[in-house]
């Protein structure tokens, strides 16, 4: 007999400050913007950053095209969910390797923007069975995590402590989107709609994969609604946390 999904703890929401970073221009429109809509309509700061610019996304145009056409869908589709802030660090799409200078870039942004809650996504290697995850998702994800510790270490990348720029150790968790290990989740019935809106807002990265007939409704319904089965909700948009507190917290 198969075992049935446990349900969902609920994230915290006591919390002013998050600093989105992930791989790619359209990571977090796949399931996360509708939490994101419902946080900044709480009033709650959140920043995003494109550790690339997904320029190597479209095999019929050269990444040189690529990349504005991308960088531009990114801050559209983050305008739609109240993001008015987007930074692109530039590095090269498809190639992305976990290391020093990945975690030193981490820190850095950690240490300037100053978050509570630091998001990425899902790192582990696949996305469930048979679905396996992308090498930058994975590079991204653990430099992420180490990079957020790193950051509230003054002897760790001592170089970048210039120019009023502190250790930062306020980080309380990292949440990454769309584990196949979630345990927790957000409610975003209401922001379903917005999220969807997010996602269109990709059109043509979208058309260049040449996805014929591809609607972002039914994919966001088909990947929300399983969350909301196990939240108890129409909704929801499910994380694996990822304690920042020594000991753990109660956001295990």
């Amino acid at each position: 007999m198969q075992e049935m999904p446990a349900e969902l703890k609920p994230l915290p929401e006591n919390w002013d400050r998050a600093l989105v970073i992930v791989a790619h221009p359209d990571d977090i429109e796949y399931g996360a913007a509708g939490a994101i809509a419902r946080w900044t309509g709480q009033g709650k700061k959140i920043n995003y950053v494109m550790v690339t610019s997904g320029e190597a996304g479209i095999d019929g145009l050269h990444p040189d095209e690529c990349r504005a056409l991308r960088e531009a869908e990114e801050i559209a589709s983050a305008q739609v969910v109240g993001v008015d802030e987007v930074e692109f660090l530039g590095y090269p799409d498809g190639i992305l390797t976990y290391g020093l200078d990945l975690r030193a870039a981490v820190a850095r942004l950690v240490r300037r923007y100053q978050p509570e809650i630091v998001i990425t996504g899902n790192f582990r290697d696949t996305f469930g069975p048979g679905a396996l995850n992308q090498a930058d998702h994975i590079a991204t994800g653990r430099a992420v995590l180490d990079g957020v510790r790193d950051a509230g270490n003054r002897w760790i990348f001592p170089e970048q402590l210039t120019d009023g720029l502190n250790p930062w150790g306020g980080v309380r968790a990292v949440w990454a989107a769309g584990s196949p290990d979630s345990r927790h989740a957000v409610d975003v019935t209401d922001t379903f709609d917005v999220g969807v809106r997010s996602l269109e807002a990709h059109d043509a990265y979208i058309k260049g994969l040449g996805w014929e007939g591809w609607s972002a409704e039914d994919f966001l319904e088909g990947i929300l609604r399983q969350g909301g089965a196990r939240f108890g909700t129409t909704y929801a948009a499910m994380f694996e946390v990822y304690s920042m507190v020594w000991g753990g917290s109660e956001e295990d």
